[in-house]
């Protein structure tokens, strides 16, 4: 699926702290191991429904990867550094072993 990454949303990433690279997205998705859980929170709410995953680039660098699926594209919203309350909802309820 292609990745489509408004200009908006690549300001936003690239004023984060470190910015966020397309490439470390992009292995986000590839080095995912937990599956895509989904933003019910109502000031997030889209049709389809946002998902959001965490996981290492391929240096190490984890990362809160949200996204909207529309098929065949995948919308970027953003992408950050998780903090800790994610990791732990994202460990509890996502997180799958690699294979």
């Amino acid at each position: 699926m292609a990745l489509v990454i408004s200009s908006k949303v690549r300001a936003k990433l690239a004023a984060k702290v470190p910015p966020v690279t397309q490439g470390e997205i992009e292995q986000c998705f590839a080095n995912r191991t937990g599956v895509y859980l989904i933003d019910t929170r109502e000031e997030h709410e889209s049709d389809p429904p946002t998902r959001w995953f965490i996981a290492e680039t391929d240096a190490g660098r984890k990362l809160k990867v949200v996204f909207i699926p529309r098929l065949p594209h995948i919308v970027m919203r953003t992408a950050y550094d998780p903090n800790p309350t994610e990791m732990s909802i994202y460990e509890r309820y996502a997180w799958r072993p690699a294979k």
